[in-house]
């Protein structure tokens, strides 16, 4: 089964973990075509049940990804801006809802639609020496990808204000400070140190993994009050699954858990 069906975004798999790879040099940027994919190859990494983790990098050493091409909006045209709005969109809910643990591997500049991105996994990891931004004001435009929501969320209104309304860049050492990222490293380790992360992943059960994904989330856009009860009905309903079962009793064995995702 092929994971994806441009060159513009790279799938390989290396044990419990997927690594997709935007591949669009100079600048990584989208396109309709490969945004299109992203739901494609996250719906076929759903029905692999040893997949657990998704990490996101760039290809090259300058990019994670500069986003959209602007040469696309150069003419005005209202009904591609909508349809490229669209996809954009969709590509990286899907991408936020997806059941495992996604980590962004930024080994370069992520700009507008490359830190949106990236805002849509779980954990980013980022290399001393690229920068943040979202900078769509300053060509007449606005983060349309869930930028302005996941951005605020994670830093505050006073640092998405800056960096939204002000244009400001964020280096990765404020980017840390500020919590916009959650682990700075040397130039070249943004890949291996996420991977390392991801394959931590593999020791956790994946039914829990999913379950505690909800649940965190779910405290975004819901009461602290409405998701304790969520939480104590979702503890219950784990024990439905196989995974359960294993966990407790390799635990009480002695022994490496043996995971079924199911």
């Amino acid at each position: 089964m092929s994971l994806s069906e441009t060159d513009k975004i790279k799938v390989e798999i290396e044990g419990h973990v997927a690594k997709l790879t935007l591949n669009n040099p100079p600048a990584n940027t989208f396109t309709e075509e490969s945004l299109r994919e992203i739901p494609r190859i996250l719906k076929k990494l759903d029905a692999d049940k040893e997949i657990y983790a998704l990490v996101v990098t760039g290809e090259g050493e300058k990019f994670f990804s500069a986003g959209a091409d602007l040469k696309l909006f150069a003419d005005g045209d209202k009904a591609r801006a909508k349809l490229m709005a669209e996809v954009f969109g969709e590509a990286f809910e899907a991408l936020s809802a997806w059941r495992g643990v996604s980590i962004a591997a930024i080994n370069g500049y992520a700009m507008g639609g490359g830190l949106e991105c990236a805002l849509a996994c779980d954990i980013r990891i980022v290399e001393e020496q690229a920068q943040l931004a979202l900078p769509e004001a300053t060509v007449g435009l606005l983060p349309c990808a869930g930028g302005t929501q996941n951005l605020t969320w994670l830093v505050g209104e006073g640092w998405a204000k800056r960096m939204i309304l002000c244009g400001e860049r964020v280096k990765a050492d404020q980017a840390l400070k500020i919590g916009l990222v959650e682990e700075v490293c040397p130039q070249g380790e943004a890949l291996s140190k996420a991977l390392e992360l991801a394959h931590k992943v593999g020791k956790q059960s994946p039914s829990s993994v999913t379950a505690c994904k909800k649940l965190i989330q779910n405290a975004r856009s819901n009461p602290h009050a409405a998701g304790l009860p969520l939480e104590r009905d979702l503890f219950v309903k784990l024990f439905d699954t196989q995974d359960q079962k294993e966990g407790v009793n390799a635990f009480l064995e002695k022994r490496s858990p043996s995971w079924k995702n199911q």
